[in-house]
């Protein structure tokens, strides 16, 4: 037995979003020492928190839609949840709002959206029966047996084709939807999700309407004092069971030594030594900037970077002085154009007229993140990443925030510029350069089907075995439920390299 093969072993993990937790969590729970080093002063990546006189804002994920995959975190390290947060429960999922002045209330609830279906177009209630059965099924293949599954040859994604084929992976999300649903709105109404991962509805494979069952199957959930209270959690839990976390230590390169990752360097000069190191900073920065002084990052960096990459976000963050009763926990207001305003989002060159928004307003299930009476709200709009629609957004910003509340104000929340407290903006060359997103995207590559499983970065490099990838720009891709079963399938491949000396 050689010195790499005597634990305990020890792991670098870089970046403290969810999925650079989760692994951190999984592996620290497996007896491999952990550290988890994170280049701001907060954990959490694109779930970071801010605050400002009483208000708190959660910065980017707000919907959790598969406790399980949170739970069983808890359960490796022989602990419980409900002893670190708190899970309330969303009703309805969504509000879905229309120009008309109509809405539609997404519930966990057949009764409900029956009656609701049936308004709009009798024939859609068998048609919706249908496509929530096609969901299922696309669920049961697609997130239950191959979520956490690395996809590390071709010979993985040609085992899988059968029943991609038969799922028609190759139709898009709305294509798939429109085959059951008639009303026009109602299209939109179960094709958007795919938005909430980057996705272009139509674009992105049939396989993400798996995010419907999803839902349907576990519900939609928030964390008692915000998504940030999520994080402290697992940070507290890591913690608990014997794992390191620096903060304010933003990585600089990664080593390799005689074709092996040695261990990373920190900005201010610091280096950890590691037997492995995951990365679940941006893949394009990860190889391009952190590796991009060994042939292996220039490499992969250029090649990723021609890629497919999903749109970027506008998020605009504020605090009123009253609490507006009418909204719902999550709503999806949706502009007078669907399709081509979407085209506008992933192709376009300069910034649409119209936009569609997510509002959250998590006071309406959790007012602790606001002071007495007030509401703390953010609302985002998908807009053009910076590859495609170069936008100064130092000068665009402010007035596309304008336009947002004009909006709102007229629309949705009566009174809310004279109701302002407090109000921040997260633009697109924001996601660059504190997040060092590519381009400035939001999530990652596009979730298209020749940019998936095995097409997808792969949990394990090609050629440094023992430098792993885990979030969004891996398999199975972005959104809560997908960087957590991401960081699944990647401690499945270190813990048996790192116990057993040799790549799975």
């Amino acid at each position: 037995m050689n010195a790499r093969n005597i634990e305990p072993r020890h792991a670098v993990v870089i970046g403290a979003g969810f999925g650079g937790l989760a692994l951190a969590i999984r592996l620290q729970a497996s007896g491999i020492r952990t550290t988890l080093l994170e280049g701001r002063d907060k954990p959490g990546g694109r779930a970071y928190v801010y605050e400002d006189q009483g208000f708190v804002f959660d910065a980017g994920p707000t919907v959790i839609t598969d406790p399980s995959c949170i739970e069983e975190l808890f359960a490796l390290a022989g602990k419980r949840i409900a002893d670190y947060v708190e899970m309330l429960p969303v009703t309805p999922f969504y509000r879905l709002c229309w120009e008309d002045g109509s809405h539609f209330d997404y519930a966990n609830d057949q009764d409900v959206l029956d009656r609701q279906i049936h308004a709009r177009n009798p024939a859609d209630v068998a048609g919706y029966r249908r496509f929530l059965a096609y969901s299922q099924a696309v669920f049961a293949e697609g997130y239950l047996k191959l979520g956490a599954v690395p996809f590390l040859s071709f010979r993985d994604m040609v085992a899988a084709g059968p029943q991609l084929a038969r799922l028609q992976a190759w139709r898009s999300v709305y294509g798939i939807v429109s085959r059951f649903i008639q009303d026009e709105q109602l299209r939109q109404a179960f094709s958007f999700h795919s938005l909430l991962v980057g996705g272009n509805p139509f674009a992105t494979s049939s396989i993400y309407t798996l995010i419907h069952a999803l839902e349907r199957t576990w519900g939609v959930w928030f964390p008692r004092g915000g998504t940030g209270a999520l994080v402290r959690g697992l940070v507290r839990l890591f913690e608990d069971i014997g794992g390191r976390i620096e903060l304010n230590a933003p990585v600089a390169r990664i080593d390799v030594a005689a074709g092996r990752v040695a261990g990373v360097r920190l900005e201010d000069g610091r280096g950890f030594a590691a037997d492995a190191v995951a990365s679940n900073a941006d893949v394009v920065h990860t190889y391009a900037t952190l590796l991009g002084q060994h042939p292996r990052g220039a490499e992969q960096g250029a090649a990723l970077a021609k890629k497919r990459f999903s749109n970027s976000l506008f998020v605009l963050y504020f605090g009123l002085d009253r609490h507006h009763s009418q909204l719902r926990h999550h709503t999806v207001c949706f502009g007078p154009r669907y399709r081509e305003l979407i085209k506008d989002i992933f192709k376009g060159e300069t910034l649409a007229e119209d936009f569609s928004l997510y509002l959250h307003a998590p006071c309406v299930t959790d007012p602790s993140l606001a002071p007495p009476g007030c509401g703390s709200h953010y609302v985002l709009a998908p807009v053009p990443h910076l590859g495609n629609a170069p936008i100064d957004w130092e000068t665009e910003g402010p007035t596309y925030r304008d336009r947002i509340f004009d909006y709102l104000e007229r629309r949705y929340m009566p009174g809310l510029r004279s109701q302002l407290v407090t109000s921040r903006i997260f633009t697109p060359l924001d996601f660059r350069e504190q997040l060092n997103a590519h381009l400035g995207s939001a999530f990652s590559l596009e979730p298209l089907l020749t940019q998936s499983a095995w097409f997808r970065p792969h949990n394990r490099d090609a050629r440094l075995s023992n430098l792993y990838l885990v979030g969004a720009g891996t398999h199975p891709g972005a959104g809560v439920p997908g960087v957590i079963g991401s960081a699944k399938a990647t401690a499945g491949l270190m813990l048996k390299e790192m116990r057993e000396g040799a790549p799975a």
